[in-house]
């Protein structure tokens, strides 16, 4: 049925389902990627460090925690993003929580200790745009 104003109710109702589409359908678009980090101390050197990116192949789920925006001047490929911002990357991990595990013994007076911070394996969302990629992990 027509209102008294003309076609105004109909024309607010596509221009609302376009905008809503185009909102859903960026956030229905974004790749997801199980990541994963892990990083070794022994007697207080750094003896390994190993960062695991793999694009999941199966829909995760889960609610969206904090995001981070890095610099991907067109880039697609995570692992270049991530590789060229690695610095700001690798303190966001630290910022969602590491397992820590610290093992201490001395044997005949020498001290030996091993530190390792894991971060298991998670489902990020990764919205890739012309110039930023937007990465959310998936809790």
């Amino acid at each position: 049925m027509r209102s008294r104003d003309g076609n105004f109710t109909f024309s607010l109702s596509i221009c609302t389902v376009t905008l809503f589409s185009t909102l859903f359908s960026s956030a229905l678009l974004a790749d997801e990627y199980f990541i994963s980090y892990r990083y070794v101390i022994k007697d207080a050197m750094l003896y390994n460090e190993s960062l695991l990116i793999s694009k999941a192949m199966q829909k995760c789920s889960g609610f969206a925690d904090q995001s981070i925006i890095l610099d991907s001047n067109g880039e697609k490929n995570l692992n270049k993003i991530i590789s060229k911002n690695s610095e700001a990357f690798i303190s966001y991990i630290h910022k969602l929580g590491l397992s820590v595990r610290h093992n201490e013994k001395t044997t005949n007076y020498k001290n030996s200790s091993t530190t390792i911070l894991t971060l298991k394996t998670t489902c990020f969302k990764v919205d890739f745009n012309d110039n930023f990629a937007k990465i959310t992990p998936l809790k």
